[in-house]
């Protein structure tokens, strides 16, 4: 009898061992599947790359439907983590907290610009636009190229005769989000009429989907203007301006202005780590700016894909840095990194 426990008991061992020592990723039942915003999809896309040669097993899959539909997906279980723009508003935490008996948390994972790029046949240069023409080109207050506001900003710029088609996301959207939570800080006209959300009722204009659809708009329609992720419009050859922020300099999206509009709150940020930058205060910011977040349950129900997502969030603050400038973002500041690793360090599995 002696002799049968134990050799029952050594087979017991040997199992735990296997199963302590399997390959990460072989039971977790498919690929990890995430969804939301466009705006990051490019850096998104080359993070799981690049993780994947780290960790084989880490197979991330990733759906670009817009920040509404990635909040509305995480809110309902449906994928392992979500994407937004636009930090969640506390009834839509409350929601999802409640819905799935699990406390959601944001972490920032760049800082990305929204551009007013263009399509004016004859001009290759940037145009300026300060906050009050962009809201008035979209409220249809400016409905000529050559408006005389525009030309005021823009005095050795030949601009056309021309009407100026205005273009505009129809999904929910944390571009949108970004965009007008920006003008509803510049125009108190846009703030009562139009307002700050991922889905506006915009008074003019065409819609298209998605980052890509008022990017392809632009891109085939002369005298046209759209609203855009900077990467976006570099990689279709747009041309973007420079916009006005609240200095009163004419600035132009790029590495150093995108950290310098999220060093200038970077002490002001909530313990949630949810913050609008817009229309930051500091010499050199880009006024449209923006961080972007992955939202993702504290405790995960799936302990081989909670441990992916962690090592995943882990790597992309640090190592995943580099890959970010030659994608048109910029890396978070070192205190809003440290922050996010704490949030990352509470997820459990």
């Amino acid at each position: 009898m002696k002799c049968l426990i134990a050799i029952i008991a050594c087979l017991i061992l040997v199992s735990c061992s296997k199963e302590k020592n399997k390959p990460v990723g072989k039971s977790s039942g498919g690929q990890i599947i995430g969804a939301g915003a466009t705006f990051p999809y490019p850096i998104y896309s080359k993070w799981f790359y690049e993780f994947a040669k780290i960790n084989p097993e880490a197979k991330i899959n990733y759906q670009s439907i817009g920040s509404g539909g990635g909040i509305r997906q995480i809110t309902e279980g449906t994928v392992d983590f979500g994407a937004s723009d636009s930090p969640m508003s506390k009834d839509d935490i409350a929601k999802a907290n409640s819905k799935n008996n699990n406390k959601i948390i944001h972490i920032p994972t760049v800082i990305g610009a929204i551009v007013l790029t263009y399509n004016i046949p004859g001009i290759n240069e940037s145009i300026n636009l300060s906050g009050d023409v962009i809201s008035d080109i979209y409220l249809g207050n400016i409905k000529k190229w050559n408006d005389p506001k525009i030309k005021k900003d823009n005095p050795n710029v030949n601009l056309p005769d021309k009407d100026i088609l205005v273009t505009y996301r129809t999904d929910g959207s944390g571009t949108t989000y970004v965009f007008t939570d920006y003008l509803g800080k510049v125009s108190d006209e846009w703030k009562s009429k139009v307002g700050v959300a991922k889905d506006v009722r915009f008074p003019v204009g065409q819609g298209g989907k998605g980052n890509e659809g008022v990017t392809g708009i632009v891109k085939q329609m002369e005298y046209s203007i759209g609203y855009v992720e900077l990467i976006y419009a570099l990689q279709n050859k747009l041309n973007f301006a420079k916009v006005k922020n609240s200095e009163g300099e004419f600035i132009s999206p790029a590495l150093e202005s995108l950290t310098i509009a999220a060093a200038g709150s970077v002490e002001e940020i909530p313990d949630d780590l949810r913050q609008s930058i817009t229309n930051a205060k500091g010499k050199g910011a880009y006024p449209i700016s923006s961080y972007t977040y992955i939202l993702i349950y504290e405790n995960q129900k799936d302990v081989i894909k909670g441990k992916i997502l962690k090592e995943f969030l882990q790597w992309a603050l640090s190592d995943g840095g580099k890959f970010a400038k030659n994608l048109g973002y910029a890396p978070l500041p070192d205190q809003v990194i440290q922050k996010a690793n704490s949030k990352i360090a509470g997820i459990r599995y």
